[in-house]
């Protein structure tokens, strides 16, 4: 089992991007899971061992630009680096 990552969306395509985008930069290393919410809800939050590090709620939007990528990607690698 890898390294739990936990994203609770609204847009489900939006949480598909990012899963094929971090298994690729990842393969092999991470257990991605979504929770959709059942409406609009203005959700982009990703977690990774537990620890929220990205939350459109609160300002960081969708990751949707390279260096919102980047920030999840040094997330991962420290929690892997612990792990």
């Amino acid at each position: 089992m890898g390294l739990p990552v936990h994203v609770v969306y609204g847009y489900k395509s939006k949480y598909l991007q990012l899963k094929k985008k971090l298994e690729d930069e990842f393969p092999g290393c991470l257990d991605i899971c979504g929770e959709g919410t059942p409406q609009a809800t203005g959700f982009f939050e990703v977690m990774v061992a537990g620890k929220l590090v990205h939350s459109k709620k609160r300002g960081d939007g969708y990751v949707d630009t390279e260096s919102k990528f980047l920030k999840l990607v040094a997330a991962i690698k420290a929690a892997l680096a612990r792990a």
